[in-house]
């Protein structure tokens, strides 16, 4: 079976129409498939990443770069209705992880959104909000990755703790995505079908929730995580039921 995506688009009305989102980590993969998303629905975005993109580029693990770009924005927009925290990356874990390399991943991935929302606290419009995109590496792992599975914990965390210190000035929230096909792949049956959902998730599923987060339909939501992995964490997995197995046996 041929689970390979399109890449059509849904049409969004203009429900975002002259709203300035700023994205951490939008030049690809979720990032931008979340900036599209706004863009299509009217909003003014504003990115950093390292890679090259139509805004700014700079490494959020640098706190002059985060200074450099909040003023940027502030220049340009005065306010701002929607902060993105969706940069991260892995340096492995235990076994090939260095100290440098740890607390370089948390800087991008727990360090830099807290600035960001500390940078931006007083520059929020009234109905302001926060997404921070955290990962079902939070409470689940393999392997050698504790350097992602620590930031994503860490964000998710933070996203609770930013909710209750931002009460009555701007929602708070967190999405964890599960397997995410990030370059419109052609993938097994097999990977999708062990998806109670039927499929492996697409950026544009992020993307969704996201907005979603961002919108009026989610106003009495704060201090959430919503994960969005097509049911995958809510599967038992027992060895020699429905064909699953572990190891060599």
């Amino acid at each position: 079976m041929d689970f390979k995506h399109t890449g059509v688009e849904h049409t969004q009305p203009l429900r975002f129409k002259d709203k300035v989102a700023v994205i951490t980590g939008g030049a690809r993969g979720i990032g931008k498939a979340v900036c599209e998303a706004f863009e299509r629905a009217g909003a003014k975005v504003c990115v950093i990443d390292k890679d090259e993109n139509g805004y700014f580029v700079g490494d959020i693990a640098e706190e002059a770069a985060l200074a450099a770009f909040a003023a940027k924005v502030k220049a340009e927009h005065g306010r701002i209705d929607y902060l993105i925290n969706n940069a991260c990356l892995s340096k492995g874990g235990i076994e090939t992880c260095s100290y440098d390399d740890f607390n370089y991943v948390l800087r991008i991935g727990v360090t830099a959104p807290f600035m960001l929302a500390k940078l931006f606290a007083d520059s929020f419009n009234a109905g302001g909000c926060i997404v921070n995109i955290s990962s079902t590496r939070q409470f689940m792992s393999q392997p050698n990755t504790e350097s992602y599975s620590a930031a994503k914990g860490g964000i998710a965390a933070l996203t609770h703790a930013l909710a209750v210190s931002l009460a009555g000035r701007v929602r708070v929230n967190a999405v964890s995505p599960g397997w995410i096909d990030t370059a419109n792949s052609i993938f097994g049956d097999a990977d999708h079908r062990q998806h109670p959902s039927g499929r492996i998730g697409r950026t544009e599923d992020i993307a969704r929730t996201v907005l979603f987060l961002c919108s009026d339909d989610s106003g009495f939501i704060t201090g959430e995580n919503i994960t969005v992995d097509g049911g995958m964490t809510k599967q038992m997995i027992y060895h020699g039921d429905f064909g699953w197995t572990f190891g060599n046996d």
